[in-house]
């Protein structure tokens, strides 16, 4: 009531309907699903601050959970700490689809990551867990200018020791700002895709990543 009373007072006042409310821009979701990329090769003069793997990390009380156990626990680790950084990049692998790159190159080089372990350690739920934190988490950090990796392939028991987690790790995430430039293909419609088609490739220091088109996704 008091609402539309203002708005009828501004129109007899200045003879023209009163200002719409701005509203807060919004990013849709497929512009965040489209530019959640793995990225392997990171700026490292763009320092990733605390306070941004927190806001990352914080996704994980709003999203679901199996059972609502909330079984994941997080460690943080940014450049600041050159000893827990240098230990990860030690004991993780990139690019298994590109193992003739060695990546990353040279001086791009991840240097902030969330270890992500769990208090019941590996399982069916546990898994399932790990999918929605991590995905949720990279679609926060494309929020906040910033891309990720996931890493699987990791030496478990040197991180485990060497950053005293308590916990299985189950992943380490890769957070940075992107280095590279990568580029989805959709693949042309067909009943089936090779594994060969699916595979990600690099050409004139594009990374590109195939994608099945939804016609074949449906059954």
């Amino acid at each position: 009531m008091a609402d539309n009373y203002l708005e009828k007072r501004y129109e007899e006042v200045f003879g023209k309907a009163a200002p719409a409310k701005r509203q807060p821009s919004r990013i849709g979701l497929d512009t965040l699903l489209t530019a959640n990329r793995s990225v392997r090769g990171y700026d490292k003069s763009y320092k990733v601050h605390p306070r941004q793997l927190q806001a990352i990390i914080s996704v994980n009380t709003r999203i679901a959970s199996s059972v609502n156990m909330q079984m994941l626990r997080f460690r943080p680790v940014t450049w600041e700490d050159t000893e827990a950084v240098a230990l990860i990049q030690a004991h993780t692998r990139m690019g298994r689809g590109l193992p003739e790159l060695n990546l990353p190159f040279p001086g791009t080089e991840p240097e902030a990551f969330i270890v992500v372990c769990s208090t019941v350690g590996e399982n069916s739920s546990s898994l399932i867990d790990l999918g929605i934190s991590l995905q949720s988490m990279l679609l926060k950090a494309v929020e906040l200018g910033l891309n990720g990796l996931i890493i699987r392939n990791f030496d478990h028991e040197p991180i485990k020791e060497g950053l005293g987690l308590p916990l299985e790790p189950l992943a380490v995430l890769a957070i940075g700002r992107s280095a590279e430039k990568v580029q989805l293909v959709t693949l042309p419609h067909a009943s089936e895709h090779p594994a060969s088609e699916l595979k990600y490739y690099r050409r004139d220091g594009v990374h590109f990543v195939p994608k099945i088109p939804v016609e074949d996704l449906i059954i």
